[in-house]
């Protein structure tokens, strides 16, 4: 049992990209807290190896963009207290250099398979209050990019803004029986960063990885666990009265 601030015993929470980067740290801390975390991602054997080494995490694969495989989830887990919404992908490119596929591929990953999730696993989390004294719990992970523009993110930045509007207006359609808030993380050090470096900047990747470090008044990049610790508390009890927060993890990029 846990005996700890920000206690999550008896939850069960589902992470989506729970496998790596932010997704995995938020998969340890919501356990360390004392949950039993569905792993869900498109690749099931890193879920199945950081299953093995969390003992009360489980894999189970998931496209977050199929309704189908959605639903299969859904039926597996049964019952859920806590949703986060993590997994998603990146693009950079300007308006003029951003196809409509691309488009199309971005805001089907970052935004319809959101409310895809959402809507599935809506009626498990409206039931979690029978379980608990505490209403469920989603946190959406967006980005800083969602509240400001970054350049050459054209696709990224709208999918982001829509994360954040997505949180604020569940946030007023539930708001005695549900709890729906987001992080904007920096950039922060994950395999997400580092394949965006590699596909984009592998000729110049040191500069531009010393560039982001510079974007952020701290001088580095956040680390996937600053951003799990605020995603364990928005999803406990201490987190109560929070609904429809954007919390802001950047190392003051947003306040610059």
């Amino acid at each position: 049992m846990a005996s700890h601030s920000f206690s999550l015993d008896g939850r069960i929470a589902l992470v989506t990209g729970g496998a790596s980067g932010i997704g995995a740290a938020t998969v340890k801390e919501l356990a360390r807290a004392g949950a039993q975390v569905w792993i869900t991602d498109i690749d099931l054997p890193a879920a199945k190896a950081l299953a093995a080494s969390v003992p009360s995490a489980r894999a189970l694969h998931l496209d977050v963009t199929s309704p189908g495989s959605i639903a299969a989830a859904v039926a597996q887990a049964g019952s859920l207290d806590i949703l986060i919404n993590n997994a998603g992908i990146g693009h950079v490119g300007s308006i003029e250099n951003t196809d409509p596929e691309d488009f199309d591929r971005i805001v089907n990953v970052n935004v319809r398979a959101v409310y895809l999730m959402t809507r599935a696993f809506l009626p498990l989390l409206l039931a979690a209050r029978e379980r608990h004294e505490a209403v469920g719990a989603i946190v959406n992970v967006a980005s800083v990019a969602g509240l400001v523009g970054i350049r050459q993110r054209f696709a990224y930045c709208v999918s982001k803004g829509a994360i954040v509007a997505m949180t604020r207006q569940l946030a007023v359609d539930y708001p005695k029986t549900l709890r729906v808030n987001a992080v904007c993380p920096g950039t922060v050090q994950t395999p997400f960063v580092e394949a965006y470096l590699e596909k984009f900047h592998r000729d110049n990747k040191e500069e531009v990885r010393a560039e982001l470090r510079a974007r952020q008044p701290v001088g580095r990049l956040g680390r996937p666990e600053e951003v799990a610790a605020a995603i364990r508390y928005l999803a406990s009890d201490e987190a109560a009265f929070a609904n429809g927060t954007i919390l802001n993890i950047d190392g003051g990029l947003t306040a610059a």
